[in-house]
């Protein structure tokens, strides 16, 4: 594949390596003493060595309880025309007399090509063996996060209230049981070697699912969600990788949860403000930074400037934070305008000749109907932040949508 591959400071990637080396060691043997004194220690029943829960594939049962229950999905529209649920696509409509009600025709297709030996040879034409390194090492730190989503989203069924809104989260667990074991597809069809988890993706899930209650709305929809739709915005132009705009359209949907829970069920001004819940929240989103220092070579691989695609995605987390009530130590305008310092300060000491710009203001999605779905999303932008472009493609109903 031609890219255009950005220089990357190699004393400072290796210096980045080593310290997640270190760090990962400690948190690891820390969290196994504690398992072992009953004290606590890592909260996921989840091996990333493995890229597995614990128990292993158990693809057998998978195939005969999570595929076929998706096969034969029903839905409403369609077994009660006289009700108020219209839940099938123009799709689902056409294939409905052969009853495949699961799956789009596009996702069906998908799915499909993604287990081909056609698919493989597609990956292996387009890209060289480190561009496909660069992208399983890219996607698979938000694959190991959807495993994550997984638990988190299923937690939160016991903290939701209603019925309408505990229905909208179980939807989020059937997406993210679907997230994780296609995406996994996805990344093991490159046949490149897929990494564990990296000590920052795991201090940031850990937390996420240790937070109490909804602030785990914050963690997941909010911080985790908002870097997948970054990162499946990146990619969603690359050969092959056209699956990723469906994800992209699933997590521009849970990013909108909060928001419409919290209309009907608001915080207290105490949840909102509250000197430590902001704290909380900051410590929470910390271990993203090293994340993307550590993830700067392979994105450069691909022509994505790590700091540009920091920048869009602390953009977008700041205003959904703010929309949904989840207040940060400062306004969104002042944060932002600290990370963007940091940022060029980093840039000065490990790029040469680096002029001060402003990080906050790029995005790195350059998909059509990627952007068509952020414009709506993020088009009221902090501090007059420009947003991706109104693509030349028809519009596409986006779920959160007000």
């Amino acid at each position: 594949m031609d890219v255009d591959e950005l220089p990357v400071n190699r004393k400072a990637a290796t210096i980045n390596r080593a310290i997640e080396e270190t760090v990962n060691r400690a948190v690891r043997t820390r969290d196994r003493v504690l398992r072992k004194l009953g004290l606590g220690g890592r909260a996921a029943d989840y091996d990333d060595l493995h890229y597995e829960f614990i128990g292993g594939a158990n693809d057998e049962m998978r195939r005969k309880h999570y595929d076929k229950s998706l096969r034969l999905l029903w839905k409403a529209e369609a077994a009660a025309p006289w009700s108020s649920f219209r839940d099938l696509g123009a799709a689902e409509r056409a294939i409905h007399d052969m009853a495949e009600q699961s799956l789009s025709a596009t996702e069906k297709q998908a799915r499909a090509r993604v287990t081909s030996a056609d698919f493989r040879a597609e990956l292996d034409r387009h890209y060289t063996p480190r561009q496909k390194q660069a992208i399983v090492n890219v996607l698979s730190a938000i694959g190991h996060g959807e495993a994550y989503a997984w638990l988190v989203s299923a937690a939160n069924l016991r903290d939701v209230q209603s019925s309408g809104a505990k229905a909208a989260v179980t939807m989020q667990v059937l997406e993210e049981a679907k997230h994780f074991v296609v995406l996994r597809e996805v990344v093991q069809a490159f046949g490149v070697p897929v990494p564990r988890q990296s000590a920052w993706e795991y201090l940031l899930l850990e937390g996420v699912l240790r937070a109490d209650g909804l602030e785990k709305f914050y963690g997941m929809n909010v911080l985790v969600e908002t870097i997948a739709l970054s990162i499946f915005g990146a990619l969603a132009h690359l050969p092959g990788l056209e699956i990723l705009r469906l994800f992209h359209l699933d997590e521009a949907r849970h990013t909108a949860l909060p928001q419409n829970y919290f209309k009907d069920f608001p915080m207290t001004r105490r949840q909102q403000l509250g000197r430590g819940a902001r704290r909380r929240r900051l410590r929470m989103a910390l271990p993203t930074l090293p994340l993307i220092l550590l993830l700067e070579e392979d994105l450069a691989v691909l022509g994505i400037d790590a700091f540009e695609f920091a920048g869009s995605v602390l953009r977008k987390v700041v205003l959904l934070s703010e929309r949904a009530g989840f207040m940060l130590p400062a306004p969104g305008p002042v944060m932002l305008g600290r990370f963007n310092a940091l940022f060029n300060l980093y840039c000065r000491l490990t790029r040469p000749g680096h002029q001060a710009r402003d990080f906050m203001a790029a995005d790195t999605s350059k998909d059509e109907v990627v952007a068509q779905v952020e414009q709506e999303i993020f088009a009221a932008a902090p501090n007059g932040h420009r947003h991706a472009k109104r693509a030349s493609t028809p519009r596409r109903e986006v779920a959160g949508s007000r």
